[in-house]
């Protein structure tokens, strides 16, 4: 057994009775909906696809709840809006959250947040002109590479990428543009980077766009897996990108990273059942622009890795295990 999984099961124990006494408790009152901010991501991007639909099919759901999704630069930039408490719930990538509950850059101090689930897996791509001269990582030193805008998770997993490349700071160093996807993908159109980094679901829409007009080469990464693993733990993953989703001639192998719904330790415990049972209800609704043929289920969504399960996300569980 995992030290994770060890901690999961001595959390899940400490937590199950205060959740079901404060269930009890806090059964559905009367009176105005409990309105609750979930920090998402930028305008048309998946984490923002994802917190309309869910604020969407909260507000269907005849739930106690409001959500109301908030546009914001994505996973670092939420954990912050989180800590701050600008925001109650938040999406963001395992290993930015992973970073804020342990205190490591680009944190400061540890963040106090919980976790509500294991939503679905990003795929790290990197994408090149299929005509250019960059055929790996290596091939990128000295160019201008579009990384992530700051404070995405993208960022995160580029940085590290390319200094597992022994592409960090010094002679041999890409020049990393700060660029969100929809500028990333124009970059890369224009010939302004040489490379493209994101980190989402399969296929991601506007980079399927891209590679019907412009002829695209996706660079292999599953190789960085072990590094990656070693220096941050088991929140990577070796993953394959599938060659139909992007008219690839043959599958890649790439970097993993799962996703997170989280939470502030003070949103009630009734208030997280009731979300919890509407996103399990709905997760078809959830998922359809954000990634294809992945499925939501309770006992994948408790792998949330160091980050302790919410009281209110204990209880949720408990009742669907019985």
């Amino acid at each position: 057994m995992t030290r994770a999984e060890v901690s999961r099961r001595r959390v899940t124990a400490a937590w199950l009775g205060a959740g079901v006494a404060a269930l009890t408790g806090c059964a559905a009152a009367a009176g105005p909906p409990r309105r609750l901010r979930l920090a998402t991501g930028p305008e048309g991007g998946p984490y923002n696809a994802f917190g309309k639909a869910l604020a969407r099919a909260v507000a269907a759901s005849g739930a106690r709840l409001e959500i109301v999704p908030v546009s914001t630069s994505a996973s670092v930039d939420n954990l912050r809006k989180l800590a701050d408490g600008t925001v109650e719930l938040a999406l963001a990538m395992a290993d930015v959250a992973e970073d804020a509950v342990l205190g490591r850059e680009p944190f400061a101090s540890p963040v106090a947040v919980t976790a509500l689930a294991r939503t679905y897996v990003n795929y790290t791509h990197l994408l090149v002109p299929a005509d250019g001269p960059v055929r790996s990582v290596a091939d990128l030193s000295g160019r201008p590479v579009a990384a992530g805008a700051a404070g995405s998770g993208v960022r995160v997993v580029a940085g590290r990428v390319l200094r597992a490349a022994g592409l960090g700071p010094g002679p041999t160093a890409v020049r990393e543009w700060p660029l969100g996807l929809g500028a990333s993908v124009t970059a890369l159109r224009e010939g302004s980077v040489d490379a493209l980094f994101w980190s989402g679901g399969v296929p991601t829409a506007a980079l399927a766009g891209a590679a019907r007009e412009v002829p695209l080469r996706f660079l292999a990464l599953d190789g960085y897996v072990g590094a990656l693993r070693e220096a941050f733990g088991p929140v990577y993953t070796a993953v394959t990108l599938p060659a139909a989703a992007y008219g690839l001639t043959e599958p890649v192998g790439t970097i993993g990273v799962g996703n997170y719904l989280l939470a502030r330790d003070g949103v009630p415990v009734d208030s997280v059942r009731e979300l919890l049972t509407v996103v399990f209800d709905r997760w078809r609704d959830l998922l359809r622009d954000v990634t294809a043929g992945a499925r939501l289920e309770p006992r994948f969504a408790i792998s949330t890795g160091s980050l302790p399960l919410h009281p209110g996300a204990v209880a949720y569980y408990r009742s669907v295990y019985g």
